[in-house]
């Protein structure tokens, strides 16, 4: 029989050995500095997202809140730390479209498990991609660009980041949605498969909304039509894909997540703390094309389900893979 002796001797003796109860631990959280990893190099999309909230975590928490980036391997090198580390609230980690969703229908042999190793915290950050076309290749909508590629399957070009990059997988899904065929020529990153549609060696591409839309201002890129789900209120001179292409929808994200077996209490005081800190930031996201992804555990729990199953099955039906 455990009397209320031994209990008190217990928790002292753990006390004694530096090692708290999960209760204690989790009511005393944070006592030192939290390490946020990032799975990708300093200056992208999901870099500046970290570094903005994590300024703003280190108020709020009372402890520093420093960016560790860990790039290699499409985020599996950083991502895989993550989930092998201590689930004490010490270490968090900065996932994405393509750590948490994309890379599970890539990879055969990955090295993580994203639902089981992982407990999502909060949505953080998402951003559209801009569908543009040079403006030598007279293609002044999606539904001129559906029709040309109806007509002349396989030869309008669009250029990606490399094959399973977010730019390659929104090129797939919206052939498959649109029935079209266009012919995917993929580069080493974003940068030189911007510069291509830039010099109009490759007809369209995908880009990152922070990327492209400078060009399409200038009358350098013809922007078609904005990846999310409806026209952005600040841009609403570009029309949706979706409006000519009904389900199309491609939004990259990234949301803080854990080590499954870290305490609730911390995962919910971290939660809170994210969601304190992202409308003080909107403005910032707003200048970088960023919009907040403001969603609690159990609604990215869900949201992470949807995109594992959408984009798994895009990677399937493209027949990509990536090892």
């Amino acid at each position: 029989m455990i009397t209320r002796r031994h209990a008190l001797s217990a928790t002292t003796g753990a006390t004694l050995l530096g090692v708290l109860p999960p209760s204690a631990s989790a009511q005393s959280w944070p006592t030192r500095p939290i390490r946020m990893i990032v799975a990708f190099a300093p200056g992208g999309f999901t870099d500046i997202a970290a570094r903005l909230l994590a300024e703003r975590l280190s108020v709020s928490l009372g402890q520093p809140v420093t960016v560790d980036n860990r790039a290699g391997a499409a985020g599996i090198i950083g991502t895989e730390a993550a989930a092998r580390s201590a689930p004490d609230g010490y270490t968090i980690l900065m996932g994405t479209i393509s750590t948490h969703a994309m890379n599970v229908g890539l990879y055969r042999s990955l090295t993580y498990d994203p639902v089981a190793d992982f407990a999502p915290v909060s949505g953080v950050a998402t951003s559209p991609n801009l569908l543009v076309a040079h403006p030598s290749k007279g293609i002044p909508d999606v539904a001129n660009l559906i029709t040309r590629a109806k007509a002349q399957p396989g030869v309008l070009t669009y250029g990606s980041g490399g094959n399973g990059t977010s730019s390659h997988l929104a090129g797939e899904l919206f052939k498959s949605l649109a029935g079209v065929d266009l012919l995917h020529v993929p580069f080493r990153s974003t940068a030189p498969a911007a510069t291509a549609v830039l010099a109009g060696q490759v007809d369209l591409m995908f880009d990152t909304l922070p990327s492209s839309l400078p060009h399409a201002r200038e009358g350098r890129l013809v922007p078609l039509g904005i990846t999310s789900p409806k026209r952005l209120a600040d841009l609403s001179a570009i029309p949706a894909v979706a409006e000519t292409v009904p389900g199309f929808e491609m939004g990259v994200w990234t949301a803080l997540f854990v080590p499954s077996a870290t305490p609730r209490p911390i995962v919910e005081r971290l939660d809170a703390a994210t969601r304190e800190a992202l409308p003080q930031i909107s403005a910032r996201f707003t200048e970088l094309g960023l919009e907040p992804l403001s969603s609690g555990p159990q609604e990215m729990s869900v949201y992470l389900r949807a995109e594992i199953t959408k984009w798994t099955q895009v990677i399937r039906n493209a027949g990509i893979t990536a090892d």
